[in-house]
C-alpha cells in the first residue's frame, strides 16, 4: 500500500541520518506527532472565487473537488469530467468548463492558462454596449473583423450564431469565442487562443487580445 510504501522511505531515511537500526528508526518515526494538515486555498488555485462559482453552480470548490474525486476525475480526460459536471449536475456548457478548469488546476493536472495536452492558451473577456447579434457580426464578417484586427486574416472554422465562433491562425494556433447576451443591449464575449506553445507566448498574445479588444469597442461604437 501507499502508507507503507511512504513509512519504508521515512524509516531507511532516518536510519541513513542516525544510523539507527530499522526497527529503532521505525519506532521514532511511528511516534512523531503528524504535522498540522496544511488547508488549501482551492479557490486561489482553481483561479476564481468561491462566492463567484457557488453563485453560478451552487457549490464552493472544496464542495466540488470532493464529489468529482468521488467519481474518479482526476483520471478522467478534460471533456469527460466536463460532460460529467453537464449531464450529471445539470451545470452548463459555459460553467462546466468553468469547473473541470478549474479543477484540473486544483488537482495539479493543469497550471494557469495551461490545458491538459501541455499547451497554454490565452484568455480575455469583454462587454460592450450592443447587442448579442451586432457584436457576433463584428467577428463573423471578415470585412468588419479586419478593421479591428488590424487587416490580419484569419480563417472561420466554425460558427453558430449569435453563440460561437472558431477561428484559425496562420500558425496554427486556434482561437475559440462565445458570445452572451446580457440584455437586449448590452453582450459580452469571451475568447480562448489555444495550441500556444509556452506561457511567454501566451502572455503576448494575451496582450494582444486586450489591444484588439480595444479597437473592436471602437469599431462597434462608430468611432
Amino acid at each position: 500500500m501507499p502508507v507503507n510504501k511512504d513509512l519504508k522511505r521515512l524509516v531507511r531515511a532516518r536510519m541513513r541520518k542516525t544510523g539507527e537500526s530499522y526497527t529503532a528508526a521505525r519506532s521514532h518515526i511511528k511516534t512523531k506527532p503528524k504535522a498540522a494538515a496544511k488547508s488549501v486555498d482551492y479557490a486561489a488555485l482553481a483561479g476564481m472565487s468561491d462566492e463567484k462559482i457557488k453563485a453560478k453552480t451552487g457549490c464552493t470548490w472544496e464542495r466540488w473537488v470532493y464529489a468529482l474525486d468521488r467519481k474518479g476525475a482526476d483520471k478522467m480526460a478534460h471533456r469527460d469530467i466536463a460532460a460529467l459536471v453537464n449531464e450529471k449536475y445539470k451545470i452548463d456548457g459555459w460553467w462546466s468548463q468553468t469547473v473541470t478548469v478549474g479543477y484540473e488546476r486544483i488537482k495539479g493536472l493543469r497550471a494557469r492558462g495551461q490545458r491538459r495536452d501541455g499547451t497554454f492558451e490565452a484568455g480575455k473577456s469583454r462587454t460592450f454596449n450592443v447587442p448579442v447579434t451586432v457584436l457576433f457580426d463584428a467577428w463573423a464578417n471578415s470585412s468588419t473583423r479586419r478593421r479591428w484586427l488590424n487587416g490580419e486574416s484569419v480563417k472561420v472554422r466554425t460558427a453558430t450564431a449569435p453563440k460561437s465562433i472558431r477561428l484559425g491562425w496562420n500558425d496554427g494556433s486556434v482561437i475559440a469565442v462565445g458570445f452572451l447576451a446580457k440584455g437586449k443591449s448590452k453582450s459580452s464575449v469571451a475568447l480562448a487562443h489555444t495550441k500556444l506553445p509556452d506561457r511567454e507566448t501566451a502572455n503576448r498574445w494575451k496582450q494582444y487580445w486586450s489591444d484588439r479588444l480595444d479597437a473592436l469597442g471602437e469599431v462597434l461604437s462608430g468611432a
